[in-house]
């Protein structure tokens, strides 16, 4: 592993449309809201995003529409300097959005609406093996179709690139995938739907990342939020405490983690002290509006850590 981790992101790019709201609406109620904020999103370009701002080298498989939305998209990857070789341009679908409300105890809910996304296809993977075989690890979550998910993890174990699978949204997995899988983090709700099992506590939340590690991954952190993240496999099973901050919008906290935890894996740190650094990255995201814009800097995250420290 690299002092300048290369990650590789297979996923999805989207348009983020931000509504701040006083209340989450009831089913048929119109609100009027506080403010309105539009940036770059997709869990694949956040997670992307994220470890280049933390100091990796960064590279993008997606598809983006023949758009406005999509050229934005494009300038925003150059502008974070993530290489963009492999983000191709669907002839046919608009670029994905994402329309997502935000009240004011920092509680969300998103719709997406992928677009090109879906039009990314195990040959565009193939066409980025040698990116792929080259990183130190790989990034994928579910806003793109599952083969062409399943095709990446397959070129980056020929390689022995280690993988990060982010199951989100959830969906039926091929137990194909979950054997390619070294590190599975999906967060509580996500879990839950994957294994039947309950994560409402911590206790629930590692009972049910043991039921997910059985089905293949050969390790589980659940993502809780407030409450931390518990990490799971076959030899352990650890809560980590999350870092108490005033929180002010959520969106995108997972997709931090998931880029921190890629960036401090490929600098060779232990899981356990990935986990606890990337759940501080997460934590400092969360006192910023918007997404990408709210994502640390290196200098910022170590400033957190340290100060942090002083504190304990």
């Amino acid at each position: 592993m690299a002092s300048q981790p290369r990650i590789c992101v297979v996923g999805s790019c989207m348009i983020d449309l931000i509504s701040r709201v006083p209340r989450l609406p009831t089913l048929g109620e119109t609100l009027v809201g506080h403010s309105f904020h539009m940036g770059y999103g997709g869990k694949g370009a956040n997670q992307a995003t994220a470890a280049a701002r933390l100091g990796a080298q960064v590279s993008m498989v997606a598809k983006v529409g023949r758009d406005v939305f999509g050229d934005g998209t494009l300038e925003n990857f150059r502008a974070n300097g993530i290489d963009t070789r492999f983000v191709l341009t669907d002839p046919e679908r608009f670029s994905g959005v994402a329309p997502i409300l935000v009240d004011d105890r920092a509680e969300n809910v998103i719709v997406i609406v992928p677009g090109a996304n879906y039009g990314l296809s195990p040959d565009d993977v193939r066409a980025a093996e040698a990116q792929i075989q080259q990183a130190d690890i790989l990034c994928c979550q579910l806003e793109v179709p599952v083969a062409t998910t399943l095709e990446a993890f397959r070129i980056a174990r020929s390689a022995r690139v280690v993988t990060i699978l982010n199951p989100a949204p959830a969906a039926p997995l091929p137990d194909e995938l979950l054997a390619l899988t070294d590190i599975c983090v999906p967060n509580e709700v996500e879990v839950q739907m994957i294994t039947g099992r309950s994560a409402q506590s911590v206790s629930d939340a590692m009972e049910a990342a043991r039921a997910l590690l059985v089905k293949g991954p050969r390790s589980v952190i659940v993502t809780l939020g407030s409450r931390g993240a518990v990490l799971v496999d076959a030899e352990t099973g650890v809560h980590v405490p999350s870092f108490p901050v005033e929180a002010v919008d959520p969106t995108g906290a997972g997709d931090e983690f998931i880029g921190a935890l890629a960036v401090l894996l490929g600098e060779g740190r232990p899981l356990a002290d990935a986990v606890r650094d990337a759940s501080a990255a997460a934590a400092l995201s969360v006192t910023r509006i918007g997404t990408q814009v709210s994502f640390p800097t290196r200098a910022e995250l170590d400033e957190f850590l340290a100060t942090r420290q002083e504190a304990a």
